[in-house]
């Protein structure tokens, strides 16, 4: 997910508060306020980290059920790249927002405990 992607997202969230807030878009009202007047936090962007997250978990924690999707997020299978830039993967995304390797992923992923924790301090804030 790119950052781009991420703005949006916020943003299609703070337009989803106006419209059950009924307000206008000559109201000049700001995006604090909106918050403020729902008593919330934008939630979509840590949602979407935190089933990430869990998602891999699950994938990881499965090892014969899950071993083919288990080596493409690893990287391990070889195949020929296509031309252009590089996709942000889903796994940099991960790397990204908990400033982890892929190995330290990886590793906190086979424990429950770790990732249950680390769902923890993302709903947290």
């Amino acid at each position: 997910m790119k950052n781009e992607t991420e703005k949006k997202l916020e943003a299609f969230e703070l337009w989803l508060y106006r419209r059950i807030l009924k307000i206008s878009w000559t109201e000049k009202i700001t995006n604090i306020e909106v918050l403020k007047r729902m008593k919330t936090r934008p939630e979509l962007l840590k949602i979407v980290k935190c089933r990430k997250l869990q998602y891999l978990g699950h994938i990881m924690s499965n090892l014969d059920r899950y071993n083919l999707l288990q080596q493409i997020i690893q990287g391990k299978i070889n195949s020929k790249r296509g031309p252009g830039r590089r996709r942000i993967s889903w796994l940099a995304n991960l790397r990204n927002w908990f400033n982890m390797s892929s190995a330290g992923l990886f590793r906190a992923a086979t424990n429950k405990v770790i990732i249950a924790m680390m769902i923890a301090n993302i709903r947290n804030g």
